[in-house]
């Protein structure tokens, strides 16, 4: 990400802004912060989003939040999805307003159709499950015995899984869940020693595997971002709201 949009953000505290409650409750950062400042969509902002619009360039959120999220020691590349998701709804809103309309298609007629929905609050998946005081679950898989700690994914890990993805040699399989693995187990058995974790990892069962994202999907917070609207024909379209330049179509 642009260290001077990181720069730029956390110089600008005194912006107009305002305060969005993090769905994470802060419970994954060492600040615990429940709550940041961001800043509203100014005229420069546009340069960002035509840039990733013209280029499609996957790194828009990273380099949008980098000026948008006044506070000193939270960084947009060390937070989770959710929050994430968040800001970026904040952002919408706060400059387009809550309406929000996609293009669809018809699961009776396969013609496509617009609809309009209204993001405005969404239902946030929280557990009674909490992470320690780092922000590690402690996970005992059943199926080899080992005892794991794990943490989320941060939004910048996500898109560098993504990423990888797309650049792997073609006819090749990517090894995607060696990736991810290997970015949320932080202790093996006691272990935080990386080769103890690959080890692990390279004799995992699948279904621990299975068993670590079932966890984590369970156990950290996250946004219901699941629609559903009525099709011309009547039918019923349920989708989920995605994140990109798409989501700031109003702009352009």
């Amino acid at each position: 990400m642009d260290q001077n949009l990181i720069n730029a953000g956390q110089a600008n505290f005194n912006l107009p802004h305002d305060v969005v409650p993090l769905p994470s409750g802060g419970l994954f950062y060492k600040s615990k912060k429940k709550s940041v400042k961001v800043g509203y969509l100014t005229a420069p902002d546009e340069d960002i989003l035509m840039s990733s619009a013209q280029n499609s360039d996957s790194n828009i959120v990273l380099n949008l939040l980098g000026s948008k999220i006044y506070e000193p020691d939270l960084r947009p590349h060390d937070m989770v999805e959710a929050d994430i998701e968040a800001i970026l709804i904040f952002l919408r809103n706060s400059s387009f307003g809550p309406e929000y309309t996609l293009n669809l298609r018809d699961p009776k007629t396969d013609k496509p159709f617009q609809a309009t929905v209204v993001l405005d609050e969404f239902n946030i998946r929280k557990t009674d499950n909490l992470p320690d005081e780092n922000g590690f679950f402690v996970v005992n898989l059943q199926k080899s015995g080992f005892q794991v700690k794990v943490r989320p994914l941060t939004y910048s890990e996500k898109l560098d899984i993504e990423r990888m993805v797309e650049s792997y040699p073609v006819g090749r399989t990517a090894p995607k869940t060696r990736w991810f693995l290997s970015k949320v187990i932080v202790e093996a058995n006691g272990s935080s020693d990386s080769l103890a974790i690959e080890n692990l990892i390279n004799s995992m069962p699948i279904q621990d595997s299975k068993d670590i994202r079932k966890f984590l999907r369970a156990n950290v917070p996250s946004l219901d971002l699941s629609k559903t609207v009525k099709a011309p024909s009547g039918e019923n379209v349920s989708f989920e709201i995605a994140f990109g330049v798409e989501f700031f179509r109003p702009f352009f």
